[in-house]
Protein backbone atom coordinates (compact mmCIF):
# COMPACT_ATOMS: atom_id res chain seq x y z
CA UNK A 1 0.00 0.00 0.00
CA UNK A 2 1.73 2.83 -1.05
CA UNK A 3 2.55 5.81 2.19
CA UNK A 4 2.39 9.30 0.95
CA UNK A 5 2.09 9.95 4.51
CA UNK A 6 3.45 13.49 4.51
CA UNK A 7 0.31 14.24 2.49
CA UNK A 8 -2.13 13.68 5.19
CA UNK A 9 -3.49 16.08 7.62
CA UNK A 10 -2.79 13.75 10.90
CA UNK A 11 1.10 13.77 10.02
CA UNK A 12 1.47 17.66 8.93
CA UNK A 13 3.09 20.00 11.18
CA UNK A 14 1.44 22.07 13.43
CA UNK A 15 2.57 25.42 13.04
CA UNK A 16 0.76 26.74 16.54
CA UNK A 17 3.04 24.50 18.21
CA UNK A 18 6.56 24.40 16.34
CA UNK A 19 8.27 26.29 19.12
CA UNK A 20 6.58 23.77 22.07
CA UNK A 21 9.93 22.53 23.18
CA UNK A 22 10.71 25.76 24.46
CA UNK A 23 7.72 26.62 25.91
CA UNK A 24 6.77 26.47 29.83
CA UNK A 25 5.25 24.01 31.31
CA UNK A 26 1.87 26.82 31.43
CA UNK A 27 2.42 27.31 27.59
CA UNK A 28 2.74 23.74 26.26
CA UNK A 29 -0.46 22.91 28.30
CA UNK A 30 -2.49 26.15 27.14
CA UNK A 31 -0.96 24.69 23.56
CA UNK A 32 -2.74 21.15 23.95
CA UNK A 33 -5.76 22.63 25.44
CA UNK A 34 -6.56 25.04 22.64
CA UNK A 35 -5.73 22.13 20.25
CA UNK A 36 -8.27 20.05 22.19
CA UNK A 37 -10.81 22.71 22.05
CA UNK A 38 -11.07 22.38 18.02
CA UNK A 39 -11.85 18.40 18.58
CA UNK A 40 -15.37 18.90 19.99
CA UNK A 41 -16.28 21.59 16.49
CA UNK A 42 -14.97 18.67 14.36
CA UNK A 43 -16.74 15.96 15.68
CA UNK A 44 -20.21 18.04 15.19
CA UNK A 45 -19.26 19.17 11.69
CA UNK A 46 -19.69 14.90 11.69
CA UNK A 47 -23.42 14.24 13.30
CA UNK A 48 -24.79 13.79 9.82
CA UNK A 49 -22.29 10.80 9.37
CA UNK A 50 -22.61 9.63 12.72
CA UNK A 51 -26.97 9.56 12.77
CA UNK A 52 -26.73 7.26 9.98
CA UNK A 53 -24.46 5.13 11.98
CA UNK A 54 -26.54 4.75 14.77
CA UNK A 55 -29.20 4.13 13.03
CA UNK A 56 -28.05 1.29 11.54
CA UNK A 57 -26.11 0.00 14.04
CA UNK A 58 -29.32 -0.21 16.10
CA UNK A 59 -31.54 -1.52 13.58
CA UNK A 60 -28.62 -4.25 12.95
CA UNK A 61 -28.70 -5.04 17.37
CA UNK A 62 -32.41 -5.60 17.26
CA UNK A 63 -32.17 -8.16 14.96
CA UNK A 64 -29.59 -9.77 16.60
CA UNK A 65 -26.46 -8.50 14.95
CA UNK A 66 -23.35 -8.08 16.84
CA UNK A 67 -21.16 -5.00 16.22
CA UNK A 68 -17.49 -4.99 15.63
CA UNK A 69 -14.50 -2.04 15.91
CA UNK A 70 -11.45 -2.80 14.77
CA UNK A 71 -8.72 -0.60 14.94
CA UNK A 72 -4.46 -1.07 15.06
CA UNK A 73 -3.01 0.98 17.69
CA UNK A 74 -4.68 3.90 19.88
CA UNK A 75 -7.56 2.96 17.27
CA UNK A 76 -7.79 -0.33 18.24
CA UNK A 77 -7.54 0.12 22.14
CA UNK A 78 -10.37 2.55 22.07
CA UNK A 79 -12.34 0.09 20.31
CA UNK A 80 -11.62 -2.21 22.99
CA UNK A 81 -11.94 0.23 25.90
CA UNK A 82 -15.85 1.00 24.55
CA UNK A 83 -16.76 -2.51 23.69
CA UNK A 84 -15.63 -3.48 26.94
CA UNK A 85 -17.95 -1.13 29.21
CA UNK A 86 -21.11 -2.30 27.48
CA UNK A 87 -21.80 -5.31 29.62
CA UNK A 88 -21.54 -3.63 32.86
CA UNK A 89 -23.31 0.20 31.65
CA UNK A 90 -25.77 -1.55 30.08
CA UNK A 91 -26.01 -5.47 30.27
CA UNK A 92 -25.19 -6.32 27.05
CA UNK A 93 -23.92 -10.09 26.46
CA UNK A 94 -20.17 -9.49 25.87
CA UNK A 95 -20.42 -10.55 21.69
CA UNK A 96 -22.68 -8.10 21.00
CA UNK A 97 -19.94 -5.51 21.40
CA UNK A 98 -16.48 -6.71 20.37
CA UNK A 99 -13.29 -4.88 20.12
CA UNK A 100 -10.53 -6.19 17.57
CA UNK A 101 -7.02 -5.02 17.94
CA UNK A 102 -3.92 -5.38 15.05
CA UNK A 103 -1.59 -8.10 17.07
CA UNK A 104 -4.14 -9.30 19.14
CA UNK A 105 -4.87 -8.89 22.85
CA UNK A 106 -0.97 -8.52 23.71
CA UNK A 107 -1.30 -5.55 21.84
CA UNK A 108 -3.55 -3.60 24.13
CA UNK A 109 -0.54 -3.29 25.90
CA UNK A 110 2.55 -3.32 24.29
CA UNK A 111 3.12 -2.45 20.61
CA UNK A 112 2.77 -5.42 17.94
CA UNK A 113 6.09 -4.64 15.82
CA UNK A 114 4.15 -4.66 11.90
CA UNK A 115 0.67 -6.20 13.00
CA UNK A 116 -0.98 -3.20 11.46
CA UNK A 117 0.90 -3.94 8.35
CA UNK A 118 -0.95 -6.96 7.64
CA UNK A 119 -3.86 -6.10 5.90
CA UNK A 120 -4.48 -9.63 4.76
CA UNK A 121 -4.77 -10.79 8.96
CA UNK A 122 -7.03 -8.13 8.94
CA UNK A 123 -9.11 -10.14 6.11
CA UNK A 124 -8.78 -13.55 8.14
CA UNK A 125 -9.91 -11.54 10.90
CA UNK A 126 -13.46 -11.54 9.44
CA UNK A 127 -13.93 -15.08 9.36
CA UNK A 128 -12.46 -15.99 12.56
CA UNK A 129 -14.95 -14.45 14.39
CA UNK A 130 -17.60 -15.41 11.62
CA UNK A 131 -18.83 -12.10 10.61
CA UNK A 132 -21.60 -11.97 8.84
CA UNK A 133 -24.10 -9.68 7.40
CA UNK A 134 -26.53 -9.51 10.27
CA UNK A 135 -23.64 -7.69 11.84
CA UNK A 136 -21.37 -4.15 11.97
CA UNK A 137 -17.77 -3.49 11.43
CA UNK A 138 -16.38 0.01 12.33
CA UNK A 139 -12.89 0.39 10.93
CA UNK A 140 -11.06 3.23 12.84
CA UNK A 141 -8.08 4.55 11.79
CA UNK A 142 -6.71 7.95 11.66
CA UNK A 143 -4.64 7.72 8.60
CA UNK A 144 -7.38 6.59 6.70
CA UNK A 145 -5.01 3.72 5.35
CA UNK A 146 -4.00 1.71 8.10
CA UNK A 147 -3.47 -1.96 5.75
CA UNK A 148 -5.27 -3.96 8.91
CA UNK A 149 -8.34 -2.18 8.85
CA UNK A 150 -8.50 -1.55 5.31
CA UNK A 151 -7.89 -5.47 4.97
CA UNK A 152 -11.06 -6.10 7.49
CA UNK A 153 -13.70 -3.67 6.00
CA UNK A 154 -12.98 -4.85 2.53
CA UNK A 155 -13.31 -8.45 3.66
CA UNK A 156 -16.73 -7.22 5.15
CA UNK A 157 -18.47 -5.23 2.38
CA UNK A 158 -17.17 -8.65 0.02
CA UNK A 159 -19.63 -10.52 2.63
CA UNK A 160 -22.58 -7.71 2.51
CA UNK A 161 -21.61 -7.24 6.11
CA UNK A 162 -22.51 -3.06 6.52
CA UNK A 163 -19.11 -1.08 7.14
CA UNK A 164 -18.44 2.36 8.66
CA UNK A 165 -15.93 3.86 8.67
CA UNK A 166 -13.87 6.53 11.40
CA UNK A 167 -10.53 8.14 10.06
CA UNK A 168 -9.02 12.08 10.18
CA UNK A 169 -8.38 12.35 6.48
CA UNK A 170 -10.41 13.35 3.96
CA UNK A 171 -10.27 11.23 0.69
CA UNK A 172 -9.06 8.47 2.39
CA UNK A 173 -8.68 5.41 1.56
CA UNK A 174 -10.97 3.43 3.92
CA UNK A 175 -13.81 5.91 2.85
CA UNK A 176 -13.89 4.51 -0.30
CA UNK A 177 -14.18 1.29 1.14
CA UNK A 178 -17.43 1.88 3.89
CA UNK A 179 -20.64 2.48 3.70
CA UNK A 180 -20.77 5.15 5.76
CA UNK A 181 -17.50 7.65 6.10
CA UNK A 182 -17.05 9.71 9.73
CA UNK A 183 -14.44 12.10 8.98
CA UNK A 184 -13.45 14.78 11.39
CA UNK A 185 -10.53 16.56 10.27
CA UNK A 186 -8.80 17.98 13.33
CA UNK A 187 -5.71 18.83 12.04
CA UNK A 188 -1.75 18.43 12.48
CA UNK A 189 -1.54 17.22 16.06
CA UNK A 190 1.00 18.91 18.99
CA UNK A 191 3.28 17.09 18.85
CA UNK A 192 3.63 16.11 14.77
CA UNK A 193 1.92 12.52 14.07
CA UNK A 194 0.92 11.71 17.65
CA UNK A 195 -2.44 10.63 16.48
CA UNK A 196 -3.36 9.68 20.17
CA UNK A 197 -3.60 12.97 20.81
CA UNK A 198 -6.89 15.02 18.94
CA UNK A 199 -7.13 12.27 16.46
CA UNK A 200 -7.47 9.56 19.35
CA UNK A 201 -9.87 12.07 20.97
CA UNK A 202 -12.13 12.66 18.33
CA UNK A 203 -12.62 8.67 17.82
CA UNK A 204 -12.84 8.40 21.37
CA UNK A 205 -15.65 11.13 20.84
CA UNK A 206 -17.45 8.92 18.42
CA UNK A 207 -17.08 5.93 20.25
CA UNK A 208 -19.43 6.90 22.87
CA UNK A 209 -21.70 9.18 20.63
CA UNK A 210 -22.63 5.78 18.87
CA UNK A 211 -22.08 3.08 21.30
CA UNK A 212 -24.48 5.37 23.91
CA UNK A 213 -27.14 6.63 21.05
CA UNK A 214 -27.20 3.03 20.04
CA UNK A 215 -27.63 1.66 23.65
CA UNK A 216 -30.59 4.36 24.15
CA UNK A 217 -32.06 3.31 21.10
CA UNK A 218 -32.31 -0.25 22.58
CA UNK A 219 -34.55 0.79 25.53
CA UNK A 220 -31.11 0.44 27.92
CA UNK A 221 -31.81 3.78 29.56
CA UNK A 222 -34.92 5.00 31.07
CA UNK A 223 -35.05 9.11 31.49
CA UNK A 224 -31.46 9.70 31.50
CA UNK A 225 -30.66 6.49 33.84
CA UNK A 226 -28.79 3.53 32.86
CA UNK A 227 -31.71 1.05 34.34
CA UNK A 228 -30.15 -2.39 32.43
CA UNK A 229 -26.76 -2.31 34.48
CA UNK A 230 -24.89 -4.98 35.79
CA UNK A 231 -24.83 -5.59 39.35
CA UNK A 232 -21.14 -6.55 39.34
CA UNK A 233 -19.90 -5.20 42.56
CA UNK A 234 -21.52 -3.32 45.67
CA UNK A 235 -21.30 0.22 43.81
CA UNK A 236 -23.44 -0.96 40.74
CA UNK A 237 -25.64 -2.28 43.48
CA UNK A 238 -25.66 0.98 45.22
CA UNK A 239 -25.75 3.34 41.98
CA UNK A 240 -28.84 0.27 40.73
CA UNK A 241 -31.16 1.45 44.35
CA UNK A 242 -30.32 4.99 43.96
CA UNK A 243 -31.34 4.53 40.18
CA UNK A 244 -34.74 3.12 41.65
CA UNK A 245 -35.23 5.58 44.14
CA UNK A 246 -34.97 8.56 41.43
CA UNK A 247 -37.04 6.74 39.04
CA UNK A 248 -40.16 6.15 41.36
CA UNK A 249 -39.74 8.74 44.25
CA UNK A 250 -39.50 6.10 46.86
CA UNK A 251 -37.34 5.64 49.73
CA UNK A 252 -34.01 3.98 49.82
CA UNK A 253 -35.53 1.12 51.80
CA UNK A 254 -38.62 0.24 49.69
CA UNK A 255 -36.00 0.34 46.75
CA UNK A 256 -33.79 -2.21 47.92
CA UNK A 257 -36.73 -4.43 48.44
CA UNK A 258 -38.17 -4.00 44.84
CA UNK A 259 -34.81 -4.62 44.04
CA UNK A 260 -34.21 -8.08 45.69
CA UNK A 261 -38.20 -9.06 44.72
CA UNK A 262 -37.05 -8.30 40.98
CA UNK A 263 -33.84 -10.55 41.35
CA UNK A 264 -31.85 -7.74 40.68
CA UNK A 265 -32.96 -5.95 37.41
CA UNK A 266 -33.49 -2.56 37.90
CA UNK A 267 -35.53 -2.32 35.12
CA UNK A 268 -37.92 -4.66 36.41
CA UNK A 269 -37.75 -3.61 39.96
CA UNK A 270 -38.92 0.21 38.31
CA UNK A 271 -41.80 -0.76 36.50
CA UNK A 272 -42.87 -3.16 39.31
CA UNK A 273 -43.46 -0.11 41.19
CA UNK A 274 -44.61 2.40 38.60
CA UNK A 275 -47.59 -0.14 37.63
CA UNK A 276 -48.18 -1.74 41.04
CA UNK A 277 -47.70 -5.44 39.24
CA UNK A 278 -45.29 -8.37 40.35
CA UNK A 279 -41.80 -8.95 38.97
CA UNK A 280 -43.67 -12.10 36.08
CA UNK A 281 -46.16 -9.11 35.09
CA UNK A 282 -43.43 -6.30 35.11
CA UNK A 283 -41.33 -8.55 32.71
CA UNK A 284 -44.13 -9.63 30.54
CA UNK A 285 -44.98 -5.83 30.23
CA UNK A 286 -40.88 -5.08 28.94
CA UNK A 287 -40.92 -7.67 26.31
CA UNK A 288 -44.41 -6.30 24.75
CA UNK A 289 -42.56 -3.14 24.84
CA UNK A 290 -39.35 -3.98 23.29
CA UNK A 291 -37.27 -3.51 26.99
CA UNK A 292 -38.16 0.40 27.03
CA UNK A 293 -39.48 1.26 30.45
CA UNK A 294 -41.87 4.28 29.85
CA UNK A 295 -43.99 1.89 26.82
CA UNK A 296 -43.86 -0.96 29.15
CA UNK A 297 -45.78 1.53 31.78
CA UNK A 298 -47.91 2.92 29.28
CA UNK A 299 -49.06 -0.58 28.07
CA UNK A 300 -49.41 -1.03 31.72
CA UNK A 301 -52.47 2.10 31.12
CA UNK A 302 -54.04 0.71 28.14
Amino acid sequence: MNSHLENLTTEKINKDTISIDTMSTEEILSSINNEDMKVALAVKREIPNIIKAVDSVSEKLKNDGRLFYVGAGTSGRLGILDASECPPTYNTNPEVVQGIIAGGEKAIFKAVEGAEDDEEMGRSIINERNINSKDVVIGITASGRTPFVIGAVKEARKKGILTIGISNNKDSIINKEVDIKITPIVGPEVVTGSTRMKAGTSQKLILNMISTAVMIKLGKVYGNLMVDLQLSNEKLVDRAIRIIECATKVERKEAEDYLKRSDFKPKVAIVMIKTKTEREEAEKLLKSAEGFVTKAIELNRI
